[in-house]
């Protein structure tokens, strides 16, 4: 008797144990044992999470899930810390891979001798008939003027020798690629500036003439460039990047993109950017904004000035270190008024470049005139750099939204009060203020122009800092971003700067299963451990790419 009581109770047993596990549902993953940070409208945090079909079926405790799913792949995280993937909401893909695969990297040469001996050594490697390089910066030599060209007409006689300094917005051109491009003594290009001596061009253009010069460069193919997007995914993926921005690109790399996404060959999901060129316009306005799985085009890029470090940014009094020298409108205002007209009777973005306080207000003035007060439309002013105290409200005012790089304070903190002055450099890299205008932002790396690690821009922006610690205290700390901001403006919020708020940026059941396992809990570990922390995994739609 005491027998068949024992088999009664152990067969119960496995037919319960049985039913509990047929019970639970069948997922493609599941991880547990983790610190997930949702970044929903909550700040929810979890330690575990279903996955299905690429989205993210649930999130809650270990037991709840546990419970109630049961995973073809299951990941003990052992407390790793899991972010949404991280979404860089200013940067340029395809250029950052074009740089990669064909250009000499300068960036960080402490001298013009290392920039000519980093080049001649490109040369040497490429065996290319234009010498292209990338990345120099005279703010970090001992002297910081412009270089000119004579050595390199020196080192290279005959062959075109194009450098693009570290913010785009300048170039060096030896003698034989100013002939390619048609630029003498006489030439003048509007909204540009090509540096004269009583000698000659000393190959510097700025702008609108660095533009010009950058034209006449060959343009990669189509082999070339899937190369390069490739090149640029691998590295974006190792950083825990799952979408980037590109801010500028022409309709046959939208398609390129598009063609590369569709084949299942390129991962990474892409915000791409109108240049305002009639051929892009024409084509993409007419049928309103393109949204598909991976690819977002619902904006147009258009440039108001140029940058700080060339002294090219707009500003309504003359440069603290060079008299007279305004910077530069790259347009005329009637150009941006049209194009923003255009943009919002299609129902695209305006995402406009604006560095200097000339250069904002003019932006503002033009965008208040179309969007006349509160709006959901998510016009954006990129970078935002220099705002003047009296129109730091009008970004609140007409739900113009800041799209900030976190980084470029940080790389520019040492030399920026001498462009600016003791005034008014307290109103530049206004981060916290800025976010305080909309309760939200944007925040990249605009990359290549600086790094492409996300974590730099989240410790750049909670500590205003070089990543030695240096100033003790940060710079101007007042207008630093919390953690939890910082987290929200590498997430979710670049998503919601596209229009893609609702399918991903957070960790939410429905949404798409875009994430990134640290090895460290960005939330609680000291400051200066922040640019130590390692990705472990990054997953798109609910596949791990690295």
């Amino acid at each position: 008797m005491k027998n068949q009581y024992l088999y009664f109770i152990t067969i119960l047993f496995l037919t319960t144990m049985n039913s509990c596990v047929n019970s639970r549902k069948s997922v493609d993953l599941v991880i547990h044992n983790a610190i997930i940070y949702q970044v929903d409208s909550a700040f929810s945090t979890a330690s575990a999470m279903a996955i299905d079909q690429g989205k993210f079926v649930a999130v809650g405790s270990d037991q709840a899930i546990l419970d109630q799913y049961s995973g073809y792949e299951v990941i003990d995280a052992e407390r790793a810390a899991i972010c949404p993937g991280f979404n860089d909401g200013h940067s340029h893909f395809l250029g950052y891979g074009l740089w990669l695969t064909q250009y000499a990297n300068l960036v960080g040469a402490e001298s013009f001798d290392q920039v000519l001996e980093l080049l001649l050594h490109h040369h040497e490697n490429s065996g290319e008939e234009w010498v292209l390089g990338r990345g120099w910066d005279q703010n970090l030599w001992e002297n910081k003027n412009f270089p000119d060209n004579t050595r390199l007409d020196q080192l290279f006689p005959n062959n075109p020798v194009v450098l693009i300094r570290i913010d785009g917005h300048a170039v060096l051109a030896n003698s034989a690629a100013l002939k390619r491009a048609g630029i003498d003594k006489q030439t003048t290009i509007a909204g540009g500036e090509i540096k004269k001596t009583e000698h000659g061009l000393t190959g510097i253009l700025l702008d609108n003439a660095a533009d010009h010069m950058k034209s006449f460069v060959p343009k990669p193919d189509s082999e070339q460039k899937t190369k390069a997007l490739l090149t640029a995914q691998e590295k974006c993926l190792a950083k825990g990047l799952t979408t980037v921005t590109d801010a500028g690109l022409d309709k046959e790399d939208i398609f390129l993109i598009d063609s590369l996404q569709k084949s299942g060959i390129l991962k990474i999901k892409v915000y791409a950017m109108l240049n305002p060129t009639d051929e892009n316009l024409s084509y993409f306005l007419p049928a309103g904004p393109l949204r598909t799985p991976h690819l977002t085009v619902s904006s147009i890029k258009l440039y108001a000035d140029g940058a700080l470090g060339s002294r090219g940014a707009l500003m309504i009094e003359p440069y603290s270190d060079e008299a007279g020298n305004r910077g530069l409108q790259l347009e005329p205002t009637t150009y941006y008024d049209s194009l923003c007209g255009l943009a919002y009777e299609s129902g695209f973005q305006v995402n406009t470049h604006a560095i200097g306080d000339q250069a904002n207000r003019l932006v503002i003035d033009v965008y208040a005139k179309h969007l006349k007060g509160k709006n959901d439309r998510r016009w954006r002013i990129e970078h935002a750099q220099v705002v003047h105290p009296d129109d730091l409200h009008r970004f609140g005012q007409y739900a113009i939204i800041p799209s900030i790089q976190s980084t470029h304070c940080t790389s520019d903190m040492d030399w920026a009060d001498e462009r600016l002055g003791a005034e008014r450099i307290k109103s530049a890299y206004a981060y916290q203020d800025l976010l305080n205008e909309n309760g939200w932002l944007v925040n990249g790396t605009d990359f290549p122009i600086e790094d492409i690690d996300p974590l730099h821009s989240y410790y750049a922006a909670i500590s205003r800092k070089h990543p030695d610690g240096s100033p003790a205290g940060g710079f101007q700390p007042e207008n630093a971003l919390s953690r939890a901001e910082t987290l929200y403006s590498i997430t979710l919020w670049p998503a919601k700067g596209s229009f893609d708020e609702k399918t991903k940026g957070s960790i939410e059941a429905g949404k798409v299963a875009d994430f990134v396992m640290l090895n460290n809990d960005l939330m609680t570990l000291s400051e200066h451990e922040i640019l130590k922390t390692k990705v472990r995994g990054t997953w798109v739609d609910g596949v791990k790419q690295f």
